[in-house]
């Protein structure tokens, strides 16, 4: 499996992992570790409310040896979105930032318009961009106007493990957007999904309560490695065409063999 780039650093694996909802900060340890996920996510607003420091978080981490990718989570305007990564980078001393700003309560959809906004800001103060957005091409164009390097749309509702509900909308982004890392970030449920994400020609999928809802989220996390690594393998390989009838495996000329 080839290494993965994105944002100028190079990664072995592609699976990004959130850190919400484990049974311990144990159990998340070795989650972390049973992935082999090189970079993790935090809600900077779920770590301020929690019990103990940021700093008692990063320490975690740190020790896993994953990259931390800091999160807008629970923002909903471009103004706390900005203000909340400026704060991420003091604490976390990281320019990357995965930019979340909700535009519906139900369907925690995000707002292109206050993304969009605080996307140009923090990319003019320097931030590496990761927005978590629809998939809808006019909106991600804009993004990468706006100076973004990376897309990470949405398979399906945040934390609904309905896997990909619109696999069309994310194969036009793949097939529109060569160049540009995708990753699928929201809804997956199994490693299933992430095998199908990543067949699809994404470069990494990005989840949460898949492993930390699981009832064993340490397997769960081994699960889904191997489902990224195999769905990855096979995209590099090139998937056969899908045929319309059946297509003889062994071929046969001739007279038949007479025994």
């Amino acid at each position: 499996m080839t290494p993965l780039r994105i944002a100028g650093v190079e990664l072995a694996s592609r699976f990004f992992l959130g850190t919400a909802g484990y049974p311990s900060p144990q159990v998340l340890q070795q989650a972390i570790a049973a992935s082999g996920a090189q970079v993790v996510t935090v809600g900077l607003k779920r770590q301020l409310a929690a019990a103990g420091s940021p700093g008692d978080f990063y320490t975690l981490v740190r020790e896993s040896g994953a990259r931390l990718l800091p999160n807008t989570a629970g923002c909903r305007s471009a103004r706390e979105a900005v203000t909340l990564a400026h704060m991420a980078r003091e604490l976390f001393s990281t320019h990357w930032i995965k930019l979340e700003v909700v535009g519906d309560e139900y369907t925690l959809q995000p707002d292109p318009f206050e993304l969009l906004e605080a996307t140009r800001q923090l990319v003019r103060d320097g931030f590496e961009v990761f927005p978590y957005c629809t998939d809808d091409l006019v909106s991600c164009q804009r993004l990468l106007d706006a100076g973004c390097r990376i897309l990470m749309p949405g398979g399906a509702p945040i934390g609904s493990g309905q896997g990909l509900l619109n696999p069309t909308a994310l194969r036009t982004l793949r097939a529109r957007l060569p160049e540009v890392p995708l990753v699928v970030d929201a809804g997956i449920g199994s490693p299933r999904d992430a095998v199908h994400a990543m067949e699809l020609g994404f470069d990494a999928v990005l989840l949460n309560s898949a492993v930390a809802q699981s009832r064993d989220p340490v397997a769960m996390a081994r699960a889904f490695r191997l489902g990224i690594e195999s769905g990855r393998l096979a995209w590099e390989a090139g998937i056969m065409a899908r045929q319309e009838m059946a297509v003889p495996t062994t071929p046969v000329t001739g007279r038949p063999f007479v025994l």
